[in-house]
């Protein structure tokens, strides 16, 4: 049920492609922002070609407008929406917008209360600001690559892109939105300039802490989060499923050992390295006298923070995430919802627009606009 999003009236037009803006501006979308692509005549967004389903996901609710900005007569007519605009936000790298002629200081003369996001790899200063990037390569300089994987292993990449996604376009969102309080208030817009490797590196509290601490980062797979504790570590079952232990308080972990009947491990120490060493074989042999599920139903009636693995199949049809509603029908296939529940203001988006689709909606109001 839609009721009274939260950014009805914003209307955000979206410069940005493949990824990360795209992500970003979906979350504007599901809170009731009017969102417009604007994409390059006959290509568009390159994500339409090089991944069309992930194109149809993180582009729902939105509308699509071509213009080429290349040409004097498009820049006008981009200069026009972004003075009913509210926010507009873009990928290139920096000095590009420039070079086309709607950058930040000119399209603030048109509009001076209008938010303008620009999400790059590396920001608009600095040594890196117009190189090339990718997740990884923001991932590989903040250090958080180097600390994911296992102990005497090589770093892994894992199964998401923490920086494109949570780094760069979720940073983003927070700082439109702040962004947008202070235009609402003051009536004067800003220059939102987000780093996705700066803010993937400011994700890293937990290692900055131990540093803090012990003067140096611990080495890859020896910390709290990569396995070093026993009782804060992942075990594999019978059924070569996994299961994954969270006791970091004791008390859990005293729950974990009365109810796999082992209260001999409580006097184990839950230490980091050598000295948790016996408690993490016991647990290892331990897990492995059962299957994954057989398990899962054990601790899941009592305090113990054990789970399952699930594989991302698995966990579309879990029970909880069923029950949050936050798998969608997108025209027969899975889709996610916007993963904030306000009690007021939630919007269902709908599908991703056609390269275009728009046009003729858009563009035709803003000739009307100029003949009026």
């Amino acid at each position: 049920m839609e009721t009274n999003p939260l950014l009805a009236g914003t209307r955000v037009l979206d410069l940005s492609r493949l990824l990360p803006g795209p992500f970003c501006t979906l979350y504007l979308a599901q809170m009731g922002a009017e969102v417009i692509k604007i994409e390059e005549p006959n290509i568009g967004d390159y994500c339409r070609v090089l991944s069309p389903e992930l194109f149809a996901q993180v582009n729902r609710g939105k509308k699509s407008v071509t213009l080429d900005l290349k040409q004097v007569d498009d820049v006008a007519r981009l200069k026009a929406l972004v003075a009913e605009a509210d926010v507009l936000i873009e990928s290139f790298r920096p000095g590009v917008m420039d070079k086309l002629g709607c950058g930040y200081e000119v399209l603030k003369a048109i509009n001076p209360r209008l938010v303008y996001a620009s999400l790059t790899g590396y920001g608009q200063t600095g040594p890196y600001a117009k190189r090339p990037g990718h997740d990884i390569n923001y991932r590989a300089y903040t250090g958080e690559l180097h600390q994911t994987g296992v102990a005497d292993g090589d770093p892994a990449a894992g199964a998401f892109q923490v920086a494109d996604l949570a780094g760069g376009a979720l940073t983003c969102a927070i700082g439109i939105l702040g962004a947008l309080v202070g235009a609402q208030r003051s009536g004067i817009g800003t220059f939102v300039d987000v780093s996705m490797m700066d803010g993937t590196l400011a994700l890293q509290v937990m290692t900055l802490a131990t540093q803090r601490v012990i003067g140096a980062p611990l080495e890859r797979g020896c910390d709290m989060l990569t396995g070093a504790l026993p009782n804060y570590r992942i075990y594999r079952c019978a059924d070569d499923r996994y299961i994954a232990v969270g006791a970091v308080e004791y008390k859990f972990f005293v729950q974990i050992c009365l109810t796999a009947e082992r209260p001999d491990l409580m006097q184990l120490a839950a230490a980091p390295g050598k000295a948790g060493e016996p408690l993490r074989e016991a647990l290892a042999a331990l897990f492995l006298t059962q299957p994954r599920n057989y398990w899962e139903a054990k601790m899941a009636a009592l305090d113990t923070c054990v789970t399952s693995v699930l594989d991302p199949a698995e966990a579309l049809q879990n029970e909880q995430v069923k029950a949050r509603g936050m798998v969608l029908d997108d025209g027969g296939k899975p889709a996610f919802d916007l993963p904030i529940r306000f009690s007021d203001g939630h919007v269902r988006v709908g599908r991703a627009p056609g390269l275009g689709a728009d046009n003729q909606s858009i563009l035709t109001a803003l000739q009307n606009q100029a003949s009026a």
